[in-house]
C-alpha cells in the first residue's frame, strides 16, 4: 500500500536530547524527585538556621547552595511537568518520512497542548495524536503519531485518482509530496503519475466505519492495511465497495501524512477520535536551518 508499517508509522517519538527526555520523564519519578528535594531542604534548613555568621564558611555555603538548589528545582518540577507539559506546550523529535517535506526525519518541533482545549482541528492543521487501537504499533505502543489533519466531521473525505476529493471537490494541496520506494527520494510533481495512490473511501457499514483503500477489484488486501480493517473474502470487498462514500461521524477525524505513497495514516487504521488528539505543530525549532513555521494550511 504505502509503505513498510514499521518505517511510515509517522510517530512523535521521544527525543535523545535531553529537553525531550525530561518532557517524557513519568509523573511518578517527578513526584519522587520532588519529593527528594524536598527532604533535602527540610535536612539543611536547621542547619542553616543554627548557623551562626561567623561561622558561615564552605560548609555553610554548600549547604545553602544545596537548601536553594532543592527549592528552584522542586519549583521547576511543579511548573514545567505539572502545568506546562500536560496543558500548554511539549517538545517532539521527527522519526520517520511520512511527514516530508514539511517535517523531515530530525526535525524538533514544539506542539501546542492548549489550542485544541479551547477549538477543535481544523483542516490543514497538523496534528499530535494517540493513534487509534487499530493504528498502535505494538514495538511502541504509547507513542504518539503526527499527521495533517485532511477531514472534520461531517466531510466526505476520498482518493480518487491519486487525488484527495472533500465532499467532491479536489483539494488543492501545496505541501503534498511523493516518495520514491522505501520514502528514500522526492518524487518531482512532473512524475507523480509514476507513484500512484490507491484510492480511498470511508464507508459505513450499519454503523461500523471502515476505510477502504482500494487498488483495481481489492480492498483492504495488502497486507498493510491494519489487521483490524483487511479483508480477504473476494465478496465482502464487493460488497463493501459498492457502499457509498460516508461523512466522518461526530467526534472523530481524519489524519493523512504529506508523503502520501510513505504515511500510514488513516486510510489504513481509520479515523481519530477527539479524545486522542494531544495538540497542534506550531514550529519547527532543531536543525536551526529549517526552524520557522510549518506548513499548517
Amino acid at each position: 500500500m504505502f509503505g513498510l508499517p514499521g518505517i511510515y508509522l509517522a510517530q512523535v517519538s521521544p527525543t535523545v536530547e535531553t529537553i525531550d527526555r525530561l518532557a517524557r520523564t513519568p509523573m511518578s519519578q517527578i513526584l519522587i524527585f520532588a519529593g527528594i528535594c524536598t527532604l533535602v531542604r527540610l535536612a539543611v534548613s536547621p542547619t542553616l538556621a543554627k548557623t551562626p555568621p561567623h561561622r558561615r564558611g564552605g560548609s555553610y555555603k554548600f549547604l545553602k547552595f544545596l537548601n536553594e538548589s532543592g527549592d528552584a528545582l522542586v519549583y521547576a518540577a511543579i511548573l514545567v511537568f505539572l502545568l506546562v507539559r500536560p496543558f500548554a506546550i511539549q517538545t517532539f523529535t521527527i522519526p520517520t518520512p511520512s511527514m516530508v517535506d514539511t517535517l523531515n526525519v530530525g526535525d524538533a518541533i514544539v506542539a501546542n497542548k492548549w489550542v485544541y482545549r479551547t477549538a477543535d482541528p481544523k483542516v490543514g492543521e497538523i496534528v499530535v495524536f494517540s493513534p487509534p487501537a487499530a493504528g498502535v504499533d505494538e514495538r511502541t505502543p504509547n507513542a504518539d503519531y503526527i499527521k495533517r489533519c485532511v477531514g472534520v466531521p461531517g466531510e466526505v473525505i476520498e482518493v480518487r485518482d491519486s487525488k484527495l476529493y472533500r465532499n467532491g471537490v479536489a483539494v488543492d494541496e501545496p505541501y503534498e509530496m511523493r516518495t520514491t520506494q522505501m520514502a528514500t527520494q522526492p518524487v518531482p510533481k512532473a512524475n507523480y503519475g509514476d507513484y500512484p495512490l490507491p484510492d480511498y473511501k470511508l464507508v459505513n457499514d450499519n454503523g461500523k466505519y471502515i476505510p477502504l483503500t482500494i487498488m483495481g477489484d481489492f480492498a483492504n488486501a495488502s497486507p498493510l492495511t491494519a489487521p483490524t480493517y483487511q479483508i480477504s473474502d473476494p465478496a465482502e470487498m464487493k460488497r463493501l465497495m459498492a457502499l457509498p462514500a460516508a461523512a466522518i461521524p461526530p467526534g472523530y477525524y481524519m489524519m493523512m501524512g504529506d508523503n502520501r505513497n510513505g504515511s500510514y495514516d488513516s486510510r489504513a487504521w481509520g479515523l481519530v477520535p477527539r479524545e486522542k488528539i494531544v495538540g497542534r505543530c506550531e514550529i519547527i525549532w532543531l536543525p536551526f536551518s529549517r526552524a520557522g513555521r510549518p506548513k499548517n494550511d
